[in-house]
């Protein structure tokens, strides 16, 4: 702060200069103006500024200027005019408000120019600090005190250093600081100044400043590189605190320099050699290893076969047998595995290995322990809408189709007959090792009533009633264990029309009835009880006479009937 202080000016050479600097024009409150000291009683200055009157100014303010002689008459001084007069006719003006005037005029100048200004951190308020600079207060936020957070700002306050204005509200007499731009500009200085002595693939030396999930920062001397947590090992890191320390020495290699960033990336990995290399040779495709388990993801399990080569065990080769199943239920982590090397790509650095293929095929195991045509027993574990699953060794399993259950039963009502947990046996009918597929038949145990001469044309067999209907009746016959269906027509029934009611029949009833036709083909046999009826009258007439020689119908079928109940 300038103070044009004279030796000894006189009063008459006071108002000549005042009236000059004047220029001839009258006083207005809220101005500075030029004052000369008169007198100094007890604190305060008697100041005249050229009015009626002199003004008193509490000496205190005065003392804001360091290193200034006391003040004493005849000094000139600026002051700031608050009123012209007073209710005891005196000029009311302070000294304190001409320095913050003054200030705010040289601080507007500074911040118009983006230069910094010289400040001293005096007291604390809430939210940050309380700045004086030179005459204005300012506020200095928290957050702007500092690069990185300061838990004692003790050694900062009353020292004066640099600050630059980030914001100025001169009508509401706010004015906010910040030593942090400083530091910042300060640092980015240092560091373009130490960037440019770097250079991509050199090695320097370190130490550890700080560790996060995803690296470690490494101070190069007055500069920070970041060692990503991929770069410190060829071999899987999981926590940079698994190699690293805070307070570290290490030798790292410049990888990458950014010069737009001024990001610097390190690299440890890069001084070892590289366990890719000739990565074919070493694992060949089709050959076993023994590695561990070190990641298991929902898509598959990553298995170290040297420190630094991994490969992936994809869901799908884990398990012959479990399908869908997440990696975490068949391996664990840290657990040793055999796998098989099923391909290598060194340039994507990817190794792919398959578990399963180091065990053996349950389906191959399978066809060679009970090959096509022998018999097997399981559990049956599902029913659904084309077949029946049943449960074999090694947790495999076999399917009974819906046509493979029974020869005469329709699919849909003969798996009706099998319960889950039921235990069955089943004829193996074929085995897809591909396709991991296993064929099985259970009506196939019993062997097919339609091939040979088990049902022929002419045949009379006996049936049992197994539903009635407006057309004709349901029946069944042949074997219980494999018994056949056939539906007999209305018109089939009777040889007298008057006896072609399907209602006279009940369920259950017995009655025999002539095969008419054998279709092995569609699996259909065709019956008739008017046919067996016909051939019975033209067996009995052949053999006991005709009508024309004198004897009755009736007494002819009479004959018949007695000689077959003899028989029987």
């Amino acid at each position: 702060m300038a103070d044009d202080l004279s030796l000894n000016p006189s009063r008459d050479d006071f108002a000549a200069l005042l009236d000059e600097s004047l220029g001839g024009r009258d006083f207005m409150e809220g101005q500075v103006v030029h004052g000369l000291v008169v007198a100094i009683e007890k604190d305060f200055a008697i100041i005249d500024v050229g009015l009626k009157t002199e003004g008193r100014v509490p000496l205190k303010e005065f003392g804001m200027d360091e290193g200034r002689p006391a003040l004493k008459a005849g000094d000139n001084v600026e002051v700031f005019l608050e009123r012209v007069e007073n209710a005891m006719g005196e000029a009311v003006i302070s000294r304190e408000k001409a320095r913050r005037e003054e200030a705010w005029t040289r601080l507007e100048g500074v911040y118009e120019k983006n230069e910094p200004v010289m400040g001293v951190i005096v007291g604390r308020v809430k939210g940050g600090f309380t700045v004086d600079l030179g005459g204005a207060s300012a506020f200095l936020p928290g957050s702007q005190v500092d690069i990185r957070p300061v838990r004692d700002v003790g050694p900062l306050m009353g020292r004066e250093q640099p600050f630059a204005i980030l914001k100025m509200d001169r009508p509401r007499g706010n004015i906010v600081v910040s030593r942090r731009a400083i530091l910042e500009e300060a640092r980015a200085e240092q560091r373009t100044e130490l960037v440019s002595q770097l250079q991509e693939g050199e090695v320097r030396e370190g130490v550890v400043k700080n560790i996060t999930d995803y690296g470690a920062f490494v101070d190069l001397g007055g500069i920070d590189g970041l060692l990503h947590v991929t770069d410190m090992s060829w071999k899987r890191v999981n926590h940079p605190s698994q190699v690293l320390a805070v307070g570290d020495t290490v030798k790292v290699q410049i990888v990458k320099i950014n010069p737009d960033t001024q990001r610097i990336s390190l690299g440890m990995k890069q001084l070892q050699s590289d366990p890719w290399d000739g990565v074919e040779a070493k694992y060949p495709v089709g050959a076993k290893f023994t590695g561990r388990i070190t990641n298991i993801t929902d898509y598959g399990a990553f298995v170290e076969l040297e420190a630094g080569v991994e490969g992936l065990v994809h869901v799908s080769e884990m398990s012959w047998t479990k399908k869908n199943v997440h990696p975490g239920k068949i391996v664990s982590t840290s657990q040793e595995v055999d796998v098989v090397v099923l391909d290598v790509d060194p340039s994507k650095r990817r190794v792919s290995l398959g578990l399963k293929q180091a065990m053996a095929n349950p389906w191959e195991a399978f066809v060679a322990a009970h090959p096509i045509g022998s018999t097997v027993e399981g559990e049956v574990k599902n029913a659904t809408e084309f077949g029946l699953f049943i449960g074999l060794e090694n947790d495999i399993d076999g399917m009974v189709h819906l046509s493979d259950l029974d020869w005469a039963t329709p699919g849909e009502e003969a798996i009706a007959k099998y319960t889950k947990g039921e235990t069955v046996k089943a004829r193996v009918l074929d085995v897809d090792v591909e396709k991991e597929r296993i064929s099985l038949g259970i009506k196939q145990l019993g062997g097919d009533p339609l091939q040979g001469d088990t049902f022929r044309k002419g045949q009379t067999v006996t049936t049992t009633v197994t539903e009635i209907t407006s057309g004709g009746i349901e029946v069944k016959f042949g074997e219980d264990d494999a018994p056949m269906t056939a539906f007999i027509r209305k018109s089939d029934l009777s040889r007298d029309r008057a006896d072609q009611r399907p209602e006279r029949f009940a369920v259950g009833d017995r009655l025999d009835a002539q095969v008419t036709n054998v279709d092995k083909a569609a699996r259909r046999i065709s019956l008739s009880v008017k046919a067996l009826e016909m051939a019975e009258e033209k067996e009995a007439i052949e053999q006991f006479g005709s009508s024309d020689s004198g004897a009755s119908l009736g007494d002819i079928l009479g004959a018949a009937l007695r000689e077959k109940a003899q028989k029987e």
